[in-house]
């Protein structure tokens, strides 16, 4: 084998195992002529949200992250399934997942008693005395993100706000800035489960 054939099927086998694609053996037999089939990479990704459209903005910094169980990934699939409901974009789903992780770290939490912030309940901590609706409606993951949704949809350019702008004018929060740590995890939830 001559070095140039040589040179170009190792760079072709190391740009393969580059990709994260399973090399094959490699075929040692000069007399065929058929090319050998290939997985676009185009292909596998296009199926992902444009990251540019989930992060407009960047990555602010300080990023939090936490792991998630299986509830709470449950949790990350009905917020994104309520917000194509609402006919709503991949950034309004990280926009919403960013603000329930603050929350609520993606949990449905009932009343906590005497660590309850008043009456607040549920992925986005609403509180029923503040009009999000009764306490079976913001504990139901699909009701409450609907209403955050409608809420946000109320935001006159929430799309071209960042991200805990757009969080803090629906929630009020007493600490508007916390939405913005959540802002990588947030999109990377969204890139990874939009289409399933």
């Amino acid at each position: 084998m001559n070095t140039t054939l040589r040179k170009s099927i190792l760079g072709i086998a190391g740009l393969t195992a580059a990709a994260g694609l399973a090399a094959g053996p490699l075929n040692h037999s000069t007399t065929s002529n058929e090319p050998t089939p290939t997985t676009p990479i185009a292909a596998v990704q296009a199926d992902k949200p444009d990251a540019s459209k989930l992060l407009p903005h960047g990555v602010p910094s300080n990023q939090s992250h936490v792991d998630l169980n299986d509830e709470q990934v449950g949790n990350v699939k009905a917020i994104i399934a309520a917000t194509k409901k609402a006919g709503m974009d991949e950034r309004a789903a990280v926009v919403s997942i960013a603000t329930a992780l603050q929350e609520s770290k993606l949990e449905n939490l009932g009343h906590l008693g005497d660590r309850n912030d008043h009456d607040s309940q549920g992925l986005f901590q609403q509180r029923p005395s503040s009009g999000w609706g009764t306490v079976e409606q913001i504990t139901d993951p699909e009701y409450s993100t609907l209403a955050f949704l409608k809420a946000l949809k109320q935001v006159d350019g929430w799309q071209d706000m960042p991200l805990t702008q757009a969080a803090q004018t629906v929630q009020v929060s007493a600490y508007p800035d916390h939405y913005a740590q959540w802002e990588q995890q947030a999109a990377d939830l969204v890139a990874q489960h939009w289409t399933s």
